[in-house]
């Protein structure tokens, strides 16, 4: 049988943000896929050496709509390391708040996505309407619905009142109730194991060579999560279970979402019922000294880990996100193969993919992609703006 090679993407009606998958068919099954990226890049990074450490708290935060907090918390805590920074208990528990309402708000809108991709619409709407409790006690607590930017250096922009500890209390008896009702779809329901059971398989072994991380891990039967493994905030004095599926496949990844969302309920009350007293941030020094540190946070895709850099001066010095889609996108031309191209939307879609988050200029010459150093990407720059009329080969 001939075989043909079908483009999913960049424009597809099946994906959400720009990204281009290869797939090599063979009749209706897929044999092999590659992936490109580089059409959704923003240079984030660099942008934030251009901003004070302030300013680019809440640029950073803009890394990803969905993951905002997770990427804002985990650059806030690198500069609080490097000024030597101990923020308050009950900040922290505020971040942990905040940080567990953002993982039931990713994993409903991804139940959502996940059961439009099979065509179980009804689904698609029940997750998303229920989504819409835990972005109003979002506002409550933040004044934003998704850009929450609760995080400042020090601490927390704002405390929790008590009528918003109260209607956050009644929100998650609600949502209990809702996420239960979607745990007995999972187990239930013939059409979500028919789409799902079987489907962009990856064995253990393969995720963990693969360096899988987050939902995609766990599926795969393996007990990885930073709150657990190297706790940060309050996680170490929280009461929770790492959630894991033997099945391997999307079934699995669904399995291992909608329990995640009972465990942070489970969190969230121990938290509001025992929050710390006193301030809810510190004062920051102006001038953040030299220095450079590394942070690992579990968000709602999996680990992500940021690096800042200082000088001494105003701006950082380098400002480095590897988020968690970056890290599993390596499973995915695995998880692909052996499947039918009808299947490629929705195994895409059980890694959660945040493409904004993850990608990188891509630089094609003659059809061949290739890798760049920092002084091969200096030269061409130069090169570039020469043509321009603008001369920096003075500049260091």
């Amino acid at each position: 049988m001939p075989k043909i090679t079908v483009p999913l993407g960049p424009q597809h009606p099946a994906l959400k943000e720009p990204g281009n998958f290869m797939l090599l068919l063979e009749g209706e099954e897929i044999v092999d896929a590659t992936l490109r990226l580089g059409y959704n890049h923003r240079g984030i990074e660099k942008a934030a050496e251009a901003r004070n450490f302030v300013q680019a708290t809440y640029l950073i935060e803009r890394v990803c709509g969905i993951c905002s907090h997770s990427h804002a918390t985990c650059y806030v805590t690198n500069v609080e390391n490097i000024a030597g920074l101990e923020i308050p208990q009950r900040a922290k528990a505020i971040r942990v708040v905040i940080g567990e309402l953002e993982r039931i708000h990713s994993h409903l809108l991804w139940l959502g996505v996940a059961a439009h991709e099979i065509g179980f619409d009804t689904l698609f709407m029940y997750s998303w309407r229920d989504r819409e409790y835990v972005m109003d006690a979002l506002e409550a607590l933040s004044g934003n619905r998704v850009h929450y930017s609760m995080n400042t250096i020090g601490g927390v922009r704002r405390d929790i009142s008590k009528e918003a500890h109260e209607d956050i209390l009644k929100k998650l008896d609600i949502l209990e109730e809702r996420t239960n009702y979607y745990i007995h779809l999972a187990t239930q329901e013939p059409t979500l194991h028919a789409r799902t059971k079987g489907v962009g398989a990856l064995p253990k072994e393969e995720a963990i060579r693969r360096d899988a991380c987050g939902p995609l891990l766990r599926a795969s039967g393996v007990a990885r999560d930073v709150r657990k493994d190297d706790p940060y905030l309050i996680y170490d004095q929280l009461d929770f279970k790492v959630i894991t599926s033997d099945a391997c496949d999307v079934f699995g990844r669904l399995y291992v979402r909608v329990f995640e969302i009972l465990e942070s309920i489970k969190i969230l009350r121990q938290v509001l019922s025992n929050l710390p007293e006193g301030p809810f941030a510190v004062k920051t020094p102006f001038k953040i000294p030299a220095g450079e540190s590394v942070t690992r946070y579990e968000a709602p895709r999996g680990e992500d880990i940021h690096y800042v850099k200082a000088d001494g001066g105003p701006n950082p010095a380098r400002v480095k996100v590897r988020a968690p889609t970056l890290a599993n996108f390596e499973s995915v031309s695995y998880m692909l193969t052996g499947d039918q191209l009808a299947d490629a939307p929705l195994i895409i879609a059980a890694i959660d993919p945040c493409f904004s988050c993850t990608d990188r200029a891509t630089i094609v010459a003659s059809g061949k992609q290739s890798v760049q150093s920092l002084k091969d990407l200096r030269t061409y720059g130069i090169e570039f703006y020469k043509k321009k009329g603008i001369d920096f080969t003075k500049v260091k």
